[in-house]
């Protein structure tokens, strides 16, 4: 068997990291996939919050250097992408540390991975939060209550806001992926599919103009997305409290296997699953 990792929402947590190498370390598993918001808040970077610079190249980067050196031949492919609440001027950065081979940054990207191919998207439907480097309009232009236009919000790097209007998450998603066999394919995503066990957030009785917000606030596009191509298997995070109320961190949607590393609580939330038997994966709370 070949044992493949998820994590995601790690918020630039150190603990989390410092477990979450020691079972690297400890396990040798194949492949570490990184589902976004790994850095403390992108709201730091914008507000000069001390330290945080420094988090990248002297946890993250150096923990995984320290694998590399340590591990040899049995160091992980490491698969990653960045969340709503990591700044995108960081991009540039990990796409330097994957040169030095790291990781794989696999943002709107394929990668072949022995048997499968891997895929990596980091966009968001719109949120009521203010930071938008990783948000989307989701199938359309409208805008769940409360929530802000991405146009409309902050960017840590220069985008034309004008052409935020016209581009959606099923449009990038078709583009992607156009014409591939996603038999084999594995997804690894921020935000969780529509209306599943990983996109319920908590927002029980709450009302906007006398009527109740959906509490479901995952993407429609990636569900869709899902249905009609059917890939082998999808890694989420985003809504941490979803597995809390759910009580279930996976679902499926058809074929495809649904996972969801998010987790509202101190501990590091670890998947670990076998591509090809993908029945059998747990989530260990460490």
């Amino acid at each position: 068997m070949s044992t493949c990792f998820f994590v995601s929402d790690l918020h630039g947590r150190e603990e989390r990291y410092k477990k979450l190498f020691q079972c690297i370390e400890k396990e040798h598993p194949a492949a570490v996939f990184m589902g976004g918001d790994l850095l403390p808040s992108g709201l730091g970077s914008m507000t000069g919050v001390r330290g945080y610079e420094d988090f990248l190249e002297d946890m993250f980067a150096a923990g995984f250097r320290r694998l590399k050196k340590i591990m040899n031949f049995d160091y992980p492919s490491v698969f990653v992408i960045l969340g709503n609440d990591d700044v995108r001027i960081r991009e540039a950065e990990l796409e330097a540390f994957g040169a030095q081979g790291l990781w794989n940054y696999v943002h709107n990207k394929c990668i072949l991975w022995g048997k499968h191919t891997i895929y990596g998207y980091a966009y968001i439907p719109p949120t009521p939060f203010m930071l938008k480097d990783w948000e989307r309009y989701d199938v359309s232009r409208y805008l769940d209550p409360l929530c802000i236009a991405p146009e409309e919000g902050w960017f840590s790097v220069s985008v034309e806001k004008s052409i935020l209007k016209h581009q959606t998450i099923q449009n990038d998603l078709l583009e992607l992926t156009r014409g591939a066999n996603l038999s084999r394919a594995i997804f690894l995503f921020h935000t969780p599919p529509y209306d599943t066990n990983l996109d319920r957030a908590a927002l029980d009785g709450k009302k906007v103009n006398y009527v109740d917000l959906d509490v479901h606030v995952g993407s429609i596009a990636v569900r869709r997305f899902i249905e009609s191509g059917q890939p082998l298997l999808t890694l989420h995070g985003h809504i941490h409290e979803s597995a809390r109320i759910t009580r279930a961190w996976r679902d499926r949607i058809g074929r495809t296997f649904v996972f969801s590393s998010a987790h509202d609580g101190p501990e590091l939330a670890l998947v670990r699953f076998d591509p090809e038997y993908l029945e059998t994966a747990t989530r260990e709370l460490i």
